[in-house]
């Protein structure tokens, strides 16, 4: 018997959140989620040192190499590290779908190839990176340009046909707008055909048409625009924002509460919108994540958890989105006033929310209000201030009857999103909600 020990490398399988947290842009996390599924897969596997491989078919069959967190070959044309097909590969290696084997004669024995050295690979090539983004540019200013001419058709044409073949009306060119590289554009097209279920219709989808106008018209002049404003244009848009130069941006540190979470679904993503309230800069942030549906979404920060953390922002005016930064332990919170607002401040808010987003579709708030029953069966819903105010609940998926008998008739805390149809309630909180054994406030969902 030989007194010799063989070692076998031990490679700690990444989770989901691991895998979507590598991608360079959220334009990456979202190509690579439909990616996934194993028809499209062939010649796939993995070795005892972590080595992935696999052919992924798309419009093409590209070739996929990955060591996890080290090094991402692709025979794609994408400039991106990870690409989609990568993070697709790492994906289904997270999800137990690679499974072990022997490399095939096409995978590099010392894993993916780099041609260039790593003090090389540290270097961006500038010349390259412009050259990309002016090409990008040239595609979105065309697909912009077919827009345009497009939304013109609508208000020359009218909106009656509207009724009729809303989802024909919007698909051909929200199509249009992915192959251009506007995907924020496309998943405002989607959004029309929604509002025609809305009172009103016709103004709110004129409303709609004349915003994606005003973002045409912004984009043609994305270099004259101050700096914020121009960010916000380029997120409307949809250019991708690397995670890397979030992380590079300021941090905020706070404690900060997760008041409430918000999922909902955009075309074949899952989205989930986790609001937080910084108790000692008395400002809102957005943990924002994505999956496919029934493949769970992110779940590490619970409603009515409080993080001892800093965040980044990402670029805008008016933006609320943030990448979470370091973290340390929960220390005593801070005494701060809750975020609870009378209907006035949120409307002043919301003002100052459009100037600087014109695209703005909703903002976080905290309303101390009465609930208030329709007069008559069908009419809306509203929370009422002490002074009289009040403002239409909208977006109920339930009729608030559990908020009604929390408030006896008195001012509850509401926690919500505020848009330009009114205040979609999302949680009650405060005393009313009683709480959950730590002393924070329980939240109990109202829609």
């Amino acid at each position: 018997m030989s007194g010799r020990i063989t070692t076998v490398a031990v490679v700690e399988v990444w989770s989901r959140a691991q895998v979507l947290a590598a991608a360079p842009d959220d334009a990456s996390r979202r190509a690579s989620l439909p990616l996934t599924a194993s028809r499209i897969w062939s010649e796939s596997g993995r070795g005892p040192t972590g080595l992935l491989w696999g052919r992924c078919r798309g419009s093409a069959t590209y070739a996929v190499v990955v060591e996890p967190g080290q090094a991402y070959a692709c025979s794609c044309p994408s400039r991106k590290s990870p690409c989609k097909h990568a993070l697709a590969l790492l994906l289904r290696w997270a999800d137990g779908l690679v499974g072990p084997g022997d490399p095939p004669e096409w995978v590099p024995t010392a894993g993916p190839a780099r041609g260039r050295s790593a003090e090389e690979e540290r270097v961006p090539d500038v010349e390259a990176a412009t050259a990309r983004a002016a090409e990008r540019r040239a595609k979105v200013d065309a697909g912009l340009d077919e827009l345009d001419r497009w939304l013109h058709d609508q208000v020359r044409t009218g909106l009656a046909a509207w009724e009729r073949r809303a989802w024909t009306h919007v698909e051909g060119v929200a199509a249009r707008m992915v192959d251009a590289q506007a995907p924020g554009v496309a998943g405002m097209l989607r959004g029309l055909p929604a509002l025609l279920a809305r009172d009103a219709w016709p103004e709110r989808l004129l409303d709609a048409l004349a915003g994606l106008h005003l973002l045409v018209v912004a984009h043609r002049g994305l270099d004259r625009l101050p700096v914020d404003l121009a960010a916000t244009v380029r997120s409307r848009v949809g250019y991708p924002v690397a995670k890397a130069g979030v992380l590079a941006q300021p941090p905020v540190l706070d404690h900060w509460w997760a008041v409430g979470s918000v999922d909902s679904v955009d075309g074949r993503l899952e989205t989930r919108r986790v609001w937080l309230w910084g108790r000692t800069t008395r400002s809102w942030a957005m943990l924002l994540s994505f999956a496919v549906p029934g493949a769970g979404l992110d779940e590490s920060v619970g409603v009515g958890q409080v993080l001892n953390a800093a965040v980044h922002r990402y670029p805008g005016g008016g933006e609320h989105r943030v990448l979470l930064g370091e973290q340390w332990p929960v220390d005593e919170a801070p005494d701060a006033a809750g975020p609870a607002e009378p209907l006035a401040a949120v409307e002043q808010r919301w003002a100052l929310q459009v100037a600087a987003d014109p695209w703005a579709s909703r903002m976080p708030a905290v309303l101390r209000a009465v609930p208030v029953p329709p007069a008559r069966p069908g009419e809306p819903w509203h929370l009422a201030d002490p002074d009289g105010s009040a403002v239409r609940l909208v977006a109920m998926t339930l009729e608030p009857w559990p908020l009604l008998a929390a408030s006896g008739g008195r001012p509850v805390e509401v926690f919500g999103e505020w848009g330009p149809a009114g205040f979609a309630p999302v949680r009650l909180l405060g005393a009313e909600a009683g709480t959950d054994g730590t002393g924070r406030p329980r939240l109990l969902a109202v829609a």
